[in-house]
């Protein structure tokens, strides 16, 4: 019973925090987005590089997360992190001044990689090491709790308080959510043996699996970023659908909460590769839906697939990743993240662009469909190199000792 209440205290940090750098820090930008640009004069191409200087914080994050291997700086990293969460929700009202919001995005996207890569690295190192199954559905629920959280409270706030008000009332949310993010995560154990005294070995796959594994995140970095930062005010653009945004990006939050779990049942059925491709290709039904298809219940359904499968997507590969590395979870989850991020720093920049150019952000969801297609082929040329990797090594001489 013991064991069991401290899989869920430990599981449950996990949530909080991701509710805390993703729903409270990073992703309450997007529902706030139309109210800044109405009240605080936030204009269509200043809020793509916000968006980007986000995602160049997050890169960073992800990119610091590689180089660590000592557990115990992880974790230390992974607390200030949290921290850092409130500290930048708390920027973002105190002025109407780019630079100093610009900075706010950029500290929320370091506190964003440290929740997302060093929180996920240090549960599912405490998973495996504690013989618990080693997949993280339950733990990236807190994503989908997250964007749901800050749709909702967005939503009911705009009735009684302005742009900088919401955020002052945000961090105040975010503070009750950092006590459990920190006080139930218990401090790394550094042994290389599991509690029943099992090795923990590195796997890492081979160096085209590699390869393709990155291209296709990347492409589903594309995918994710634009629908993610820029739904609310693609819905409220289209002509009858003015105000459905914010309800548009609850249900994304609320498809995506139980999506990671789901996946995760789904992958245990299928593999992980063919329900990465299965997700990959509802997700670009999503992606397009709102464009393509008049009525929000189009809008809707597209919303739907999208959160029911963009953090399905994440979790499988994160977990894949820390699985390779039992050890050192995440400097594969880092290597993959850059390459994800990469995607988020170019996907906002480029759609802001388009928006100046076309006067609508709706040009960049073509895009990044178009850009998910070409990852879904990667996903399935990934399926060709497992196969063909798999028959090599069964027919790989045996050594002389065997």
């Amino acid at each position: 019973m013991s064991k069991q209440r401290d899989r869920i205290k430990v599981l449950s940090a996990g949530i909080f925090s991701l509710i805390l750098v993703l729903g409270v820090a990073r992703f309450s930008y997007t529902p706030l987005l139309p109210i800044m640009q109405h009240q605080a004069g936030l204009g269509v191409a200043a809020a793509g590089w916000l968006a980007a200087i986000n995602y160049a914080g997050y890169l960073s994050g992800a990119l610091i997360a590689t180089m660590i291997s000592d557990m115990v700086l992880k974790d230390r990293l992974y607390r200030i992190g949290m921290i850092l969460a409130i500290l930048s929700t708390a920027m973002m009202g105190m002025t109407t001044d780019f630079t100093v919001w610009a900075l706010s995005r950029f500290v929320a996207g370091l506190s964003s990689a440290a929740g997302l890569l060093l929180g996920s690295g240090l549960i599912l190192n405490w998973l495996i090491r504690h013989n618990h199954r080693s997949e993280l559905g339950i733990h990236f629920s807190g994503i989908g709790l997250g964007i749901a959280s800050a749709a909702a409270a967005v939503s009911l706030m705009s009735y009684w308080l302005n742009w900088s008000q919401q955020w002052f009332a945000l961090t105040a949310l975010g503070c009750l959510l950092l006590v459990p993010a920190l006080r139930w995560l218990p401090p790394p154990d550094r042994s290389a043996l599991t509690r029943t005294g099992q090795k923990m070995e590195d796997a890492p796959p081979s160096a085209a699996f590699l390869r393709l594994f990155t291209a296709a995140y990347f492409c589903a970095g594309i995918g994710y970023v634009v629908s993610a930062t820029f739904i609310v005010a693609i819905v409220d653009h289209i002509p009858g659908r003015a105000g459905s945004g914010g309800l548009v990006f609850l249900v994304i939050g609320l498809a995506a909460a139980p999506s990671c779990i789901a996946w995760d049942f789904i992958a245990r059925r299928i593999g992980k590769l063919n329900a990465l491709i299965a997700a990959s290709v509802l997700q670009i039904i999503g992606i397009m839906l709102p464009v393509m298809a008049d009525g929000l219940v189009a809008s809707l359904v597209g919303a739907l697939l999208f959160g029911g499968t963009v953090m399905g997507m994440v979790s499988l590969v994160l977990t894949m990743a820390g699985q390779y590395y039992p050890t050192r979870p995440a400097k594969m989850m880092g290597k993959m993240t850059l390459s994800y991020g990469t995607a988020q720093i170019i996907g906002p920049a480029i759609t802001g662009w388009l928006a100046t150019r076309f006067g609508s952000y709706a040009a960049g969801l073509y895009l990044a469909g178009g850009i998910m297609i070409v990852g879904t082929l990667f996903l399935m040329m990934l399926k060709v190199v497992e196969k063909r990797e798999a028959s090599a090594n069964l027919s790989a001489p045996l050594p002389d000792n065997a």
